[in-house]
């Protein structure tokens, strides 16, 4: 294993690479068809029902602003639509959405610029994130170092296989502002003036000098009518934030609400990924295998079930996970009180303990949100078997990854660069 030289990992947890080999380095996303997703929907085994499920692809956009043009040409909330995953913005995506009673000839009146939307089907269920098989990337890693490059790709490729670190990357906690986490831990410790100032007020070098002033402004003076004023108009939800304190003075819960419910619940849920990470990178710094159990460990088998291991199934649970019937996994707390099974489940609730984050916390956001924050159990490892090509400085990557997983995680074992360039 070897450390991660760049500050904005480790803050997010990600401290390690998988293996000690050189990086490829080069720059992900030169252009939007250099990162091609295609997800991988579940059966749709409903014939009839109020969901319409619709296969939308798009090329540069952000889900959220997406889902919002398409309901306004609708003439519908935004509300009722729904999505199983999260796509990149930066990026040519293929993805499934359910849409709820809006008849088939209304969607094939919604035309946006680079932006198609398909009908395939209908279902009595709308669709839940998570709910998808998987998602098929194709990749192109542009201006890498050519020096050996076949050779360090093919290691790379090897690692890739026998497996890596499952870190949650970046864009999980916002790609050019990395803030997400930061909000959801303010939410649950009850502090939503915190959470305000913080989703508002907290600049990032890589914003442009006319958000930057404003957020500081707003983090130095609370000022909400100078926000609105000073805020760039592409910022939707810091305005609508703002707009509700302008007319709501000091109501930060109102103004937190005026984000869409899906965008406040993953900010809570960012956080429950933050310590995912830290406590992966933990079991790293503790020199413990990602691959070979120890006693308290839990298992995730391939079908859902989850075991614990003992010192009488120990070298049983090493089988099967050679065999690929399972991993290793970390318990992930939420609402529910966690019971130590091991160094693992010790290693989060220090984590927690330090951030001063509790089960009652996570029951009090889940009031606040309208969402649900149980523990969830996710495997330490990820493994992809990538099919790999070298041409000139650029490298293809195609594989497959199950849902929740991230590409870029992958990426990032080949490439050992700077996050900023993977964007």
């Amino acid at each position: 294993m070897m450390p991660s030289p760049y500050p904005l990992e480790q803050d997010l947890g990600m401290r390690y690479y998988a293996s000690d080999a050189p990086g490829i380095g080069g720059r992900l996303r030169a252009s939007p068809a250099d990162f091609v997703v295609e997800e991988l929907p579940l059966p749709i085994s409903d014939q009839n029902g109020p969901y319409l499920i619709c296969r939308l692809t798009k090329t540069n956009w952000e889900l959220q602003r997406a889902v919002k043009e398409i309901a306004k040409r609708l003439g519908i909330s935004h509300r009722r639509i729904a999505w199983a995953g999260t796509k990149d913005k930066n990026a040519v995506t293929t993805q499934f959405i359910s849409i709820y009673d809006v008849p088939p000839e209304a969607v094939e009146q919604v035309h946006l610029a680079d932006l198609s939307i398909e009908v395939v089907g209908r279902s009595q269920h709308s669709l839940a994130l998570g709910s998808l098989a998987g998602n098929r990337f194709d990749i192109v890693i542009r201006d890498c170092i050519e020096e050996e490059l076949p050779a360090r790709v093919r290691a790379a490729t090897a690692v890739a296989s026998a497996g890596i670190p499952n870190y949650y990357g970046l864009q999980r906690f916002g790609v050019v502002r990395p803030v997400t986490h930061l909000v959801g831990e303010r939410i649950l410790k009850g502090d939503y003036e915190g959470a305000v100032v913080a989703y508002i007020g907290r600049a990032y070098p890589r914003e442009s000098e006319e958000a930057q002033r404003a957020r500081t402004h707003f983090a130095e003076t609370y000022d909400a009518r100078a926000a609105l004023a000073d805020l760039p108009v592409r910022m939707t939800y810091e305005r609508a934030m703002a707009n509700h304190l302008v007319a709501n003075p000091g109501d930060y819960p109102g103004a937190l609400r005026a984000l869409p419910p899906k965008l406040l619940s993953l900010l809570v849920s960012a956080f429950q990924s933050y310590l995912f990470n830290s406590a992966l990178s933990s079991r790293i710094d503790a020199g413990i295998s990602l691959t070979e159990p120890e006693v308290g460990d839990r298992l995730l088998f391939l079908d859902g079930r989850e075991d614990i291991v003992s010192a009488r199934n120990r070298q049983a649970a090493l089988l099967q996970i050679r065999r690929g019937k399972c991993r290793i996994a970390l318990f992930i707390p939420g609402a529910e009180p966690v019971v130590s099974r091991g160094p693992m489940d010790e290693i989060l609730q220090e984590l927690m303990q330090r951030s001063g984050v509790g089960a009652g916390d996570f029951e009090r956001a889940s009031r606040f949100v309208k969402t649900a924050f149980a523990g969830t159990l996710r495997p330490i490892s990820l493994s992809a078997d990538v099919e790999a090509d070298v041409s000139g400085a650029d490298v293809r990557l195609k594989f497959t990854l199950p849902p929740g997983h991230y590409a870029t995680t992958v990426c990032r074992e080949y490439m050992k660069a700077d996050p900023y360039v993977m964007i």
